[in-house]
């Protein structure tokens, strides 16, 4: 009696953990931003509350901003890898600030379950119109012309060091064979201002930051900064292919986001969420909604998310290195509550 109980006993336990693998998620799951509300947060907003609808659980949008977002992501690494806790990492959580940091809590490949892609936003190449006109710059491949003939005349602005700006800058420089001046800002709207104003030549903006200033003709858009043509904004060349014979064909850089979870995630929890996640991704009501945010969909499998990370990583290992961006901990707080950037 006692053995067939223990039988029966063991039956259960052996069912009961079945049902709660096929239920899953079987409690709310927390989603961790690293960036304050904004960009990555509205994203995550978008697609929390899709999977709210499919999965009948709530998924909580948990923001820890601070050290570029590594704080947010830490706290993922370190979760225990049963998909209660996911993390929204972004190119720089898991392709730059492995290279802008000093030092990283954790390791953007060995520390996470790459899940899938979620969304790209391509930055763009504006000047003004009036600065444009009178330096005699149309395009991409006259930018390059007149920076070559004029080395370090041209400037431009970004949102700081080691900035989606920055570093797409550098990029330009490297591949262009240019020198152009940079000069950071603390943040992206202060840096378009700037620009507006008159005392930056050209910046590498963020397309939604840029666009009602672009439709009201207050800038002027050379070229996106992705491979392909922004579906916002169909009639704005690349970057690639206006400067492909300035050097620049190879030229692709955005800023994207996409679902991670802690090392060792079950292969089963890791298809489950990866299944949700582009369910939610695939449909007309979130696609509307991220277009109007200038957003493109990226839906990947683990393992073409997995291997788009690690691409990632090696193109920004350069740039940054050759940008000369640095940030390092505060002598006496390392935990990320105060860092400083410099430039070596």
């Amino acid at each position: 009696m006692i053995i067939q109980l223990r039988k029966l006993l063991l039956l259960a336990a052996t069912l009961s953990l079945a049902v709660a693998a096929h239920a899953f998620p079987d409690r709310p799951v927390r989603l961790v931003v690293g960036f304050a509300p904004g960009g990555s947060d509205i994203s995550a907003r978008l697609v929390g509350q899709k999977l709210s609808e499919l999965w009948g659980q709530p998924v909580v949008v948990d923001n820890k901003p601070g050290a570029g977002g590594n704080l947010g992501a830490d706290i993922a690494a370190k979760a225990a890898p049963d998909g209660a806790t996911i993390v929204m990492g972004a190119v720089a959580t898991h392709a730059i600030n492995l290279w802008l940091f000093a030092k990283l809590p954790y390791d953007p490949v060995r520390d996470f379950t790459p899940i899938t892609g979620v969304a790209r936003v391509p930055n763009v190449l504006v000047m003004t119109p009036e600065n444009a006109a009178r330096l005699g710059i149309g395009g991409v491949a006259d930018l390059v012309a007149y920076a070559k003939k004029n080395p370090g005349k041209l400037n431009y602005g970004s949102g700081g060091n080691g900035s989606a700006g920055h570093l797409a800058g550098e990029m330009f420089k490297q591949l262009a064979g240019v020198f152009m001046v940079h000069i950071p800002y603390a943040g992206g709207n202060p840096a378009q201002l700037a620009l507006l104003a008159g005392q930056v030549d050209l910046n590498f903006d963020n397309l939604a930051a840029a666009s009602a200033n672009i439709r009201a003709a207050r800038l002027k858009a050379l070229a996106v900064t992705t491979a392909r043509r922004s579906s916002a904004m169909p009639e704005v060349p690349t970057i690639a292919e206006a400067g492909a014979k300035a050097g620049l064909a190879s030229f692709d850089i955005d800023t994207w986001f996409g679902l991670f979870g802690p090392a060792k995630l079950p292969a089963e929890t890791t298809s489950k969420l990866h299944a949700a996640f582009v369910e939610a991704l695939a449909s007309a009501e979130l696609r509307t909604r991220l277009a109007s945010l200038f957003a493109e969909p990226m839906p990947m499998t683990p393992e073409q998310f997995g291997a788009f990370v690690r691409r990632e990583l090696a193109k920004y290992q350069s740039v940054v290195k050759q940008s000369g961006a640095r940030v390092v901990p505060a002598p006496s707080c390392y935990q990320g509550q105060w860092w400083r950037s410099s430039m070596q």
